[in-house]
């Protein structure tokens, strides 16, 4: 097949008519849809919320701990020459 068949191919399936949806599946699919939008819309807003709570975690623990501060001398140096 060249590219005219191919597209000619396609643009016949386009054109089909598609069969008839029955009348008693409309009402479910809207009500699945619209639980789905807000189940994920439920999601998203909770992995936000995690996300903020993870960046407040961190920033209070930087704060508390200051690891880029270095940590004081745990030994003395000798005394010598007094």
């Amino acid at each position: 097949m060249n590219r005219a068949e191919r597209e000619a191919a396609v643009r016949r399936v386009m054109e089909r008519t598609p069969p008839p949806v029955p009348a008693e599946l409309h009402p479910d699919v809207v009500r699945r849809g619209s639980r789905m939008v807000r189940r994920r819309r439920i999601a998203r807003r909770l992995a936000w919320l995690l996300l903020c709570a993870a960046i407040v975690a961190f920033v209070v623990w930087a704060v508390r701990v200051q690891p880029w501060v270095e940590p004081p001398s745990t030994t003395t140096p000798p005394l010598t020459n007094w």
